[in-house]
C-alpha cells in the first residue's frame, strides 16, 4: 500500500512540474487609447479596424482564462484605455512613460513571475511601441507572434518624404519577421 501511494505521489508531482514547465503564453495589449482614434491627438490610419480585431483576440484569451496585460502610455488628453478592450478585474495594467514598455516598468517581473514564456503583442502603433515591446520581448528569450491587423500607425514625414501609414506598416512587420511569428486575426483565431 505504501509503494503504492508513493508511485501515486510521484505521478502526481510530475503532472504538476509539467504543467508548471509547460509554455504559458499571456496577450499583450499595447497602447489601444483614446488619443489614436479620430478626434484624438494623434489619430491613426483605420484604429477602428485594428482596435476590433484585437478586441476579437482579447476575448479568445478571456475566454480560455489566459493572462492579459493592458500597457498604456501616460499621455493626456485622450490617455483611456479604449472600451473595446478595456481591462476588466483581474487583469494586469502597466503605465509606462517610454516607448519599451519593459522600460521602468514591472513587466518582465511579472512574466517571469507568472512563469510566461509566450507572447501575443496587439496595438499601437505599430512601428513604435508595438515593435520596441516586441524586439525587447525576444532580447529576453520569449516566443512572439504579432497578431498584424490587430495592429496600425500613421503616415510620416521625414524631410521631403511622405510615407504612408501601411508602408510603414508592413515594413514594420516585414523587420518583426526576424523577432516574431506574423499572422492575421482570422489565423490566429482558427489556430
Amino acid at each position: 500500500m505504501k509503494k503504492l501511494l508513493a508511485v501515486f505521489l510521484i505521478l502526481i508531482c510530475t503532472q504538476i512540474l509539467a504543467q508548471e514547465q509547460a509554455a504559458k503564453t499571456a496577450l499583450i495589449i499595447i497602447d489601444i487609447q483614446e488619443f489614436y482614434y479620430p478626434g484624438g491627438n494623434s489619430a491613426l490610419f483605420k484604429p477602428e479596424k485594428a482596435g476590433k480585431n484585437a478586441q476579437k483576440v482579447l476575448q479568445q484569451f478571456r475566454d480560455n482564462n489566459e493572462p492579459v496585460i493592458h500597457i498604456r502610455h501616460n499621455y493626456e488628453p485622450g490617455g483611456n484605455i479604449h472600451k473595446g478592450v478595456a481591462p476588466i478585474s483581474g487583469e494586469k495594467v502597466i503605465s509606462k512613460d517610454h516607448v519599451n514598455s519593459f522600460r521602468d516598468t514591472d513587466l518582465l517581473e511579472y512574466l517571469h513571475k507568472n512563469n510566461i514564456t509566450d507572447l501575443v503583442l496587439v496595438g499601437m502603433q505599430t512601428h513604435m511601441c508595438l515593435e520596441a515591446a516586441t524586439r525587447a520581448a525576444d532580447d529576453f528569450g520569449f516566443h512572439c507572434l504579432v497578431v498584424e491587423d490587430a495592429c496600425t500607425t500613421k503616415d510620416l514625414k521625414f524631410g521631403d518624404y511622405a510615407i504612408k501609414a501601411i508602408d510603414i506598416h508592413y515594413s514594420t512587420l516585414a523587420t518583426l519577421r526576424s523577432y516574431a511569428q506574423i499572422m492575421d486575426t482570422k489565423t490566429f483565431l482558427s489556430k
